[in-house]
């Protein structure tokens, strides 16, 4: 199987104001994306609120980015669920819909370790034909003992791997040497993930200033460290404003200022308070977020 690279979005889901998904701006946004030169998309994941999603609403936001995309760029899709019937039938859908790999999150509930791997294992045979990603995300456990009792799924292909562990993140770039990719899942070390061996990145941040990663990425690439940690600097001053006002709430009023109205999020997620939209402006100034989301 092709491994993958590059700098992929995961990718916002955007909603009307009455809660439905906003397939216009979903659309636009894919085509913003494609402008910037993106490697991928990384569909349903966390920022794109799969969880809080229905089954068709999934359906619908993926069959809607593959088409708008046609081919141009690889598209992984999440399809972990809390239901496994859920999950394989998303698994089915992403392979006969065209998706270049699926992902999926450890169940959300595990009262059995020894379920982990099974869960896995039915997702991935439900699309045999396609890479399958684990999403390391919260994992309570040693990763490289769960890596080990993956590997006998035949189409497992790497993982995306959000954590702030880079000797545990390149074990896992070491596991395997061909057809291989492991995503450096968490946007502040996007870097320093890359240095430590990631074949490219998958992050929220990636929305509103995919051109920052762009170049962290190509600088990591011909050997230039200090200008992708100088950028990483940078992009990581507009993420802790945004965590310090409420990120997912942040991170909309982002994407609105760009010009891509992104509704609120869904619960559980919150939006922005009204009280503290002058203070994220006037920080959005502070650190050159339009420069940053112009590159």
């Amino acid at each position: 199987m092709q491994p993958f690279s590059g700098f992929w979005p995961a990718l916002i889901t955007p909603y009307t104001a009455d809660d439905r998904i906003n397939l216009t701006v979903l659309r636009e946004l894919v085509d913003y994306h494609l402008a910037k030169g993106v490697s991928g998309f990384y569909l349903c994941g966390s920022t794109g609120e799969g969880a809080f999603l229905s089954v068709p609403e999934r359906k619908l936001v993926t069959e809607t980015v593959l088409a708008r995309v046609a081919g141009r760029v690889p598209i992984i899709v999440h399809v972990g669920a809390a239901g496994i019937h859920d999950a394989v039938h998303l698994a089915r859908h992403a392979q006969d819909n065209g998706a270049a790999g699926i992902s999926s999150i450890l169940p959300p509930v595990i009262y059995n370790q020894q379920g982990v791997v099974p869960f896995f294992e039915r997702i991935a045979a439900a699309a045999p034909e396609l890479p399958f990603l684990p999403y390391l995300l919260g994992v309570a456990r040693d990763v490289m003992t769960l890596m080990r009792e993956m590997a006998t799924i035949p189409t497992l292909a790497g993982t995306k791997y959000t954590g702030a562990n880079m000797y545990e993140m390149n074990q896992v770039v070491r596991f395997r040497q061909a057809n291989w990719t492991v995503f450096s899942g968490m946007d502040e070390q996007a870097a320093l993930g890359l240095m430590y061996g990631a074949a490219g990145v998958i992050g929220s941040t990636l929305n509103f200033m995919p051109g920052v990663y762009r170049e962290i990425y190509a600088s990591v690439r011909r050997g230039d460290h200090a200008q992708a940690l100088d950028l990483q600097r940078r992009a990581n001053r507009v993420t802790e404003l945004m965590l310090s006002v409420g990120f997912v709430g942040a991170f909309r009023e982002g994407m609105r200022l760009l010009g891509f109205d992104c509704g609120q999020p869904r619960l559980p997620n919150l939006p922005l308070p009204e009280e503290k939209r002058a203070a994220l402006h006037a920080g959005f100034e502070a650190v050159d977020f339009a420069g940053l989301a112009a590159l």
